[in-house]
């Protein structure tokens, strides 16, 4: 795989050059009849940079390292795409579309679609379930927002998105937009996502109580009564998250529709689970990203711009 060169962000040929080794290490491969290492680039003042043409004598079709990927019919030069990803990779908690679209030189609606283009990249889809014998996982649950079609003057969180959060020490995280509030929305979450050999940690909330029954063993505390830790029995791993991942959304975002809020919490689990702890970098996190881009489209014919974000 190539490494990430700041030469990428400045021109054209250069940024091409890195997504076709990172994405291509064997060679182009021709998204259209998948052959590998048959096309030729084609060069000269007729043809754009970075386009490809396969050999294969029932294809013979044109095409460039952005088809497939979520840049694919991207209107916006690969080099700026390529500083976006860094961007939202390095920033702690975030890079609004606001900037993006002034460091970039683009428009808002370009950068936020540009953004939710990269969320998607670093969404993971099914993973194998977390922890295991000896390890310790951490789940809790917070509120966020305003549902969809709920009244904004009902007090509590009742009218709010709850996001379940798992979190394996020294691991990674996994966040969730719960459909609703009641036990069998977090039963299912859980379960799926958590070898039944680890460690659970959560506070005293009731609907863990027999859920903590099916894990090797049940660790909890009673934040109502002040209490955050007994040695190794905690959750302030999973606090830490949200203490980011709040900071972010009100701090940078500043609002985000229902809708959405799984590719922002796809975005700040990336974040986490290839920290600087786990011996991720800057360029290590936006390689990893970038490899993310493949097989995934996002196409809206409208963007839904709802936030002052």
């Amino acid at each position: 795989m190539s490494k990430l060169s700041k030469a990428a962000f400045n021109s054209e040929p250069q940024a091409f050059e890195y997504l076709e080794k990172t994405l291509w290490p064997d060679g182009p491969i021709c998204p259209h009849c998948g052959s590998l290492g048959t096309a030729t680039r084609l060069e000269g003042k007729a043809s754009r940079i970075g386009v490809w043409q396969c050999n294969e004598k029932e294809c013979r079709k044109q095409f460039t390292v952005k088809v497939g990927t979520v840049f694919e019919h991207g209107r916006i030069p690969l080099h700026k795409m390529l500083q976006a990803v860094y961007l939202l990779c390095c920033s702690k908690k975030g890079c609004s579309s606001h900037q993006l679209h002034r460091i970039l030189g683009i428009t808002y609606k370009s950068a936020w679609f540009l953004s939710h283009r990269i969320r998607e990249a670093m969404r993971t889809g099914s993973l194998a379930p977390m922890g295991g014998p000896g390890s310790i996982v951490e789940a809790d649950e917070t509120y966020i927002g305003r549902q969809q079609g709920m009244d904004v003057d009902r007090s509590g969180y009742h009218n709010k998105n709850m996001v379940v959060t798992l979190v394996e020490r020294g691991g990674s995280a996994r966040s969730f937009h719960s459909d609703g509030h009641s036990v069998a929305s977090i039963y299912p979450i859980v379960l799926e996502n958590i070898r039944r050999e680890s460690h659970l940690m959560t506070d005293k909330a009731a609907h863990y109580r027999a859920l903590g029954e099916l894990f090797s063993d049940h660790g909890t505390v009673a934040h109502e009564r002040g209490e955050y830790g007994r040695g190794d029995i905690h959750t302030n791993t999973v606090e830490g998250y949200y203490s980011i991942f709040k900071r972010g959304m009100k701090g940078v975002y500043q609002h985000c529709s229902e809708k959405h809020l799984h590719r922002y919490l796809a975005e700040f689990d990336f974040r986490y689970s290839h920290r600087v702890a786990r011996g991720v970098n800057d360029d290590a996190r936006a390689d990893r990203a970038m490899r993310g881009i493949v097989g995934k489209r996002l196409t809206y014919r409208i963007p839904h711009i709802t936030a002052a974000e």
